[in-house]
């Protein structure tokens, strides 16, 4: 089942005397057909908007952490600047996947240095060529507060 608004798919910890495991059960794979990571070297680096039609992606954090932050597109020609904003933060040591259903733009930055996040999407790059749509940073958020 596919859904429809932005969603944390919580996981879970657990530690003995071996090391320590975590883990995101409840994370479904079978639609995933992409994934590749992002590294944020500096905390300054904004990367925002993004947004998809057709395309859903599910985020993970794998080292640090992330603000990331989605607006759910009214209008992919002219959006509103007033769009609801959702906003999240991912980090290494609390397994969380973020979805981020198609109609949604994302913007991110990293949290620590050195950041980095692992992005799945239901698509090939082959099969979404024209689903890539791109807004200025400063539309929706203030990224520098």
């Amino acid at each position: 089942m596919i859904l429809k608004t932005p969603e944390l798919i919580d996981g879970d910890i657990f530690s003995d005397a071996r090391g320590t495991l975590q883990f995101v059960n409840d994370f479904n794979l079978s639609s995933i057909k992409r994934v590749y990571f992002i590294i944020h070297p500096k905390t300054e680096t904004i990367r925002a908007w993004q947004g998809h039609k057709i395309e859903s992606r599910w985020f993970y954090c794998v080292k640090g952490s992330f603000s990331i932050k989605l607006v759910k597109i009214d209008d992919w020609d002219n959006p509103s600047d007033n769009c609801k904003i959702f906003e999240f933060d991912l980090e290494e040591n609390t397994p969380q996947v973020l979805f981020i259903p198609n109609g949604y733009a994302n913007g991110f930055s990293a949290l620590e240095k050195n950041s980095k996040l692992m992005i799945m999407s239901d698509y090939t790059l082959n099969e979404v060529q024209d689903d890539n749509y791109r807004f200025e940073s400063t539309k929706w958020v203030n990224w520098k507060k």
